[in-house]
């Protein structure tokens, strides 16, 4: 099946425009899975952790936690549970007890 030059040079028309078309120097990334939103490098850390901590059976003290991590680390793992490897600083992170900090 042959394509047409003038369908081929749509396409990479609209490639091109795409490509070019978000100029401007804030760099805005969604999250697809918990919809957190990083600006400038910075994650609404508020968002993230209510994403997270959900579904926590004690969501106030999840958030708190969360949110001190997010804090540090500037990442929250994807999901409601797990999901470490994401964001290894925010694995790393223990209590004094050897546990981990972060939910």
């Amino acid at each position: 099946m042959a394509i047409s030059k003038t369908l081929l040079a749509s396409l990479l028309l609209s490639l091109l425009s795409l490509r070019f078309a978000d100029s401007s120097d804030t760099m805005v990334i969604t999250n697809m899975v918990d919809n957190s939103v990083i600006t400038d490098g910075k994650i609404d850390c508020d968002k993230a952790c209510g994403g997270r901590c959900k579904l926590s059976s004690r969501p106030n003290l999840c958030k708190r936690a969360c949110g001190t991590c997010c804090s540090r680390c500037s990442c929250v793992p994807p999901g409601t549970y797990n999901n470490y490897d994401a964001c290894p600083c925010y694995r790393d992170m223990t209590t004094h007890g050897g546990r981990h900090k972060c939910p």
